[in-house]
C-alpha cells in the first residue's frame, strides 16, 4: 500500500541498461580481447615446450591463461557500462478515464512520443471514471493506482483531466516526496487545493466566449442551450461558464445514452436559437456516424463545440488541443527529473486553437462562406 503524503517512497531501480551504444562498446572489446588472444596463442605456441622457471607451458596452461585475462577485462567492461550506463526513469501517467476516449488517448500519445527519446519509461493507468462513475468504483481505482505507484516507483507522476486530481492527487499525493505534473485540469486548480509544493501542471480552459460570439451572428434569437454527457466534470464547467463569462443556458441537456442525445439535440432545435455542444466520452454507445447524419438533416439552429470530434455535428468549432496538454506535462516532467523541484514551474494556461467550419451544416442555413482562416470539416 502506498504510504500517504511525506511517506511515498521516490525509489529508483538501477542497474545495467542494455543500449546499442553499450552494445557496440561491448563487440569491439571482445574483438580487441581475440586479437590479444591469438599474439596470446602464439606466444603460447613458440614458448611450448620450452623451460620457464624450471617447468614447460602446456596447452593446458594457455586454455587457463585464456580464461583468466577474458574473465577480467569482462568484469572491467561490465563494471565500467554500471557506472556509465544509468536505468530509465520511471513516468507513470494515471488518466481519470478509459482508453478509447480521443482527447486522453492524444494526451498519452504526445507525453510518449515526447518521453520516448529521452530515456524515459512510461506506463499509463486507467481510473475509468467515465465509464465506471459510482464512488465505490472510483475508490477502488484509485486504490489500484496506489499499488501501481508502490510496485512501479516512479519518478514523477504525470495525470490527466479533473477526477485524478479530486480522488488520488488531493487525497493522497498533496506535499508527498513524489513529483506530480497534472494537464486537463478544467478551468480552475484551486478547487482541489492546488498547486501544493509537489506539483505543477497545464490548466485547461475552452474558448467559450468565441464560440457564441459566432454563434449569434447566425441565430434567430438569443436563447442558448448546453448539451453534453452528464458527468460532474460537465457540471463544473457549466458553473464557470456563468462565473467567469456570465453567460446563462436557456436550457441545460445533460445525457447518458446516445439515444438521450439524439432526443435532446432534437429538442433543442425547438427550445433554443443556440447550441453548444460539449462532450459525449461517457456515453458507452455513442454512435458518431448516426449523429452526423442527424445534425446534417435536422439542424434548424447553429452549433459550437470546442472538441475536434464533435465538429462532425456542429456549425462552428473553436477547438483546443490535447497535444498541447501532453507536450507541455511530458517537458515539464522532463525538467523536474533534471532536477527542477515542481514549484519552481509555474502553472500554465492552454493557448492553442483552431477554428472549424462544417459545409454540410452551413447550407441548412443558406450559409456559403466560411470564416476567415477555418478549417473546412471533412
Amino acid at each position: 500500500m502506498v504510504p500517504e503524503k511525506q511517506g511515498i517512497s521516490l525509489g529508483r531501480a538501477v542497474g545495467v541498461a542494455t543500449s546499442a551504444q553499450g552494445g557496440r562498446r561491448f563487440r569491439q572489446t571482445v574483438h580487441a580481447m581475440s586479437r590479444h588472444f591469438n599474439h596470446a596463442d602464439s606466444w603460447a605456441g613458440r614458448a611450448r615446450g620450452k623451460r620457464c622457471d624450471g617447468r614447460t607451458l602446456s596447452s593446458h596452461g594457455a586454455r587457463a591463461l585464456y580464461l583468466v585475462l577474458f574473465s577480467l577485462l569482462t568484469a572491467l567492461f561490465l563494471t565500467g557500462t554500471a557506472h556509465a550506463e544509468v536505468a530509465a526513469k520511471r513516468v507513470l501517467h494515471v488518466d481519470s478515464y478509459h482508453q478509447g476516449n480521443e482527447w486522453n488517448d492524444r494526451i498519452v500519445a504526445t507525453l510518449r512520443d515526447t518521453l520516448k527519446e529521452r530515456n524515459v519509461e512510461l506506463r499509463v493507468f486507467y481510473l475509468d471514471t467515465k465509464r465506471r462513475p459510482a464512488e465505490k468504483h472510483i475508490q477502488e481505482a484509485v486504490q489500484d493506482a496506489k499499488r501501481v505507484i508502490e510496485e512501479f516507483r516512479p519518478d514523477v507522476v504525470t495525470t490527466s483531466d479533473d477526477p485524478a486530481a479530486q480522488y488520488l492527487i488531493m487525497p493522497h499525493l498533496r506535499d508527498a516526496s513524489i513529483p506530480v505534473v497534472f494537464c486537463g485540469l478544467n478551468w480552475d486548480a484551486s478547487a482541489y487545493g492546488l498547486p501544493y509544493r509537489n506539483t505543477t501542471g497545464m490548466v485547461e480552459v475552452s474558448p467559450i466566449p468565441q464560440i457564441v460570439r459566432l454563434l449569434r451572428r447566425n441565430a434567430r434569437g438569443p436563447r442558448l442551450g448546453f448539451l453534453s454527457e452528464d458527468t460532474e466534470v460537465k457540471r463544473k464547467e457549466l458553473a464557470y461558464h456563468e462565473r467567469l463569462f456570465g453567460i446563462t443556458y436557456e436550457k441545460t441537456y445533460l445525457v447518458s445514452s446516445h439515444a438521450d442525445w439524439k432526443a435532446a439535440f432534437l429538442r433543442a432545435q425547438q427550445e433554443v436559437d443556440m447550441l453548444m455542444i460539449l462532450g459525449v466520452g461517457a456515453l458507452a454507445d455513442w454512435d458518431p456516424a448516426d449523429a452526423k447524419r442527424l445534425a446534417e438533416e435536422r439542424s434548424e439552429i447553429p452549433s459550437g463545440t470546442d472538441f475536434e470530434w464533435l465538429t462532425a455535428v456542429s456549425l462552428i468549432g473553436v477547438v483546443k488541443s490535447p497535444e498541447e496538454q501532453g507536450r507541455w506535462a511530458a517537458q515539464a516532467a522532463l525538467r523536474i527529473l533534471e532536477g527542477v523541484p515542481p514549484s519552481d514551474i509555474p502553472l500554465s494556461y492552454n493557448r492553442e486553437g483552431e477554428l472549424f467550419f462544417n459545409a454540410r451544416i452551413a447550407r441548412k442555413f443558406g450559409i456559403k462562406d466560411s470564416p476567415p482562416l477555418a478549417r473546412a470539416v471533412p
